[in-house]
């Protein structure tokens, strides 16, 4: 546990500058997202070919930005190998994403997607909220605007 938290650490301090991007495996999110905490995790699967995904980002870094007290965003690119990592790099640091971005380095997604819900069927993008200090979870596997993810980060918030 540690181990992650020392790696969330390093990545959020990077400056607006390219950002190294690591890669994780399954157990390496599950592992994430499972660890006690207080914030609430937004977890966002998305890939640099999915328009939806793109569009969508701003908006989670400006909810993100505003509730930075009390939650974390963490980007889950699924992108295939070739991407990874000099052309994820670039794309992430071209579009100026501050916050932690990883690279999922999984290929079934049979195996993978059970770990994030049960119902994702592998399509993107999708979104696990989680506050693990109240045990919420709830996913979303659709594009979510700037109002529908502040809305349910407050419901995750709510006691």
């Amino acid at each position: 546990m540690r181990k992650w938290l020392i790696c969330l650490f390093s990545i959020g301090m990077l400056q607006a500058g390219a950002q190294t991007i690591p890669e994780w495996k399954i157990q390496d999110l599950d592992a994430y997202i499972r660890q006690p905490g207080s914030k609430v995790r937004i977890v966002n699967m998305w890939a640099t070919f999915c328009k939806p995904c793109i569009e969508e980002i701003p908006g989670f870094m400006r909810v993100h930005e505003e509730l930075k007290a009390q939650t974390e965003l963490l980007l889950v690119s699924v992108d295939m190998k070739q991407m990874y990592p000099n052309k994820l790099e670039k794309f992430v640091s071209k579009r100026g994403y501050s916050v932690p971005v990883v690279w999922l380095n999984e290929t079934n997604a049979d195996y993978f997607c059970p770990f994030v819900d049960p119902s994702w069927s592998g399509s993107i993008p999708a979104t696990l909220i989680v506050n693990p200090s109240t045990g919420y979870r709830k996913f979303f596997e659709a594009e979510m605007t700037e109002q529908e993810l502040k809305r349910e980060v407050q419901a995750a918030l709510a006691p």
